[in-house]
């Protein structure tokens, strides 16, 4: 084969990479620009805002059509709807508790482990044993220094992930296009949103938190999705997969640059053991099988 076509063959994945990577950068860019808005709505009042927004523009792009779905389409979609806003609940109340960095590596034990479940290899409990090494380091002076209830909170977001990947799956298959995802938005908006405005009051209406609630819906949810639909078009899922357990790393300079959080030596040692886990164990998973796809 020549250069010349292996440089045209290669281009494609390059360019799908660039995507994924581009979309990370929205995504814990968004996050952090989140975590500035808690002192006026609090964190279900932002995770509100980007609910809400998320699934208006999800709704007014793909429009999904309502009629003719089966009792089981809709039993998904809500056990999808419930899932989507849980994760996204528990994650900002970490945020609020916890370094934006060190947030998403608690929370990205969730799809390391099922990696290492799809798996069923024994090998990938290595990637596992390495991971919590990595965790351990985080907490290296007791949890109770990170926030004990922070911590918690990253987990449990952490166990909706999977939740999310799993039924994210099965919303795929029974739901074309992102008609699914769009529907399961609007669903946890409605079950949210009512407790974002009870704990926000009128602040979570300011001109100023909207607009700052549709740049982050934007960021954090609009572009990431169309960023990964357009990739996974030219990127095998296991790539995929893997590129996405670098945001912790990207997750740690967003709070860095934009919040100003301080992370030590050990900290990054620690978030770089937890992503080398999470790539091992996706590889070692989809030599067995193709792994979900893993979208927070």
């Amino acid at each position: 084969m020549s250069a010349a076509a292996s440089t045209r063959e290669g281009s494609p994945a390059l360019g799908a990479t660039g995507l994924v990577i581009a979309g990370l950068i929205c995504q814990e860019v968004g996050a952090a620009f989140a975590v500035t808005l808690f002192p006026a709505v609090g964190a279900v009042g932002m995770v509100s805002l980007r609910l809400a927004f998320s699934a208006a523009i999800l709704m007014l792009v793909f429009r999904p059509r309502l009629r003719g779905r089966s009792r089981a389409d809709w039993m998904t979609v809500v056990a999808f709807g419930l899932s989507l806003a849980g994760m996204n609940v528990l994650f900002y109340e970490a945020l609020a508790r916890l370094p934006l960095g060190v947030t998403v590596t608690i929370e990205v034990l969730g799809p390391l482990i099922l990696s290492v479940v799809v798996s069923r290899r024994a090998s990938s409990w290595l990637w596992a044993v390495l991971a919590f090494a990595g965790v351990a380091l985080l907490g290296r002076g007791g949890f109770d220094s990170l926030d004990p209830v922070g911590v918690l909170f990253a987990a449990g977001a952490g166990g909706l992930w999977v939740a999310y990947i799993l039924l994210s799956a099965r919303t795929g298959t029974r739901f074309e296009r992102l008609d699914g995802l769009a529907l399961a938005m609007t669903l946890g908006a409605l079950v949210v949103v009512p407790f974002g405005a009870a704990t926000a009051g009128a602040a979570i209406i300011h001109p100023q938190i909207l607009l700052l609630g549709l740049a982050v819906a934007v960021l954090s949810s609009t572009i990431p999705y169309g960023l990964e639909l357009l990739a996974l078009r030219r990127l095998p899922a296991a790539t995929f997969s893997i590129l996405l357990s670098l945001a912790p790393v990207l997750a740690a300079l967003a709070g860095l640059l934009i919040l100003g959080q301080q992370l030590g030596a050990i900290d990054l040692v620690a978030m770089l053991l937890v992503v080398a886990a999470s790539m091992g164990a996706v590889h070692a998973a989809n030599r067995r099988t193709t792994t979900p796809e893993v979208t927070p």
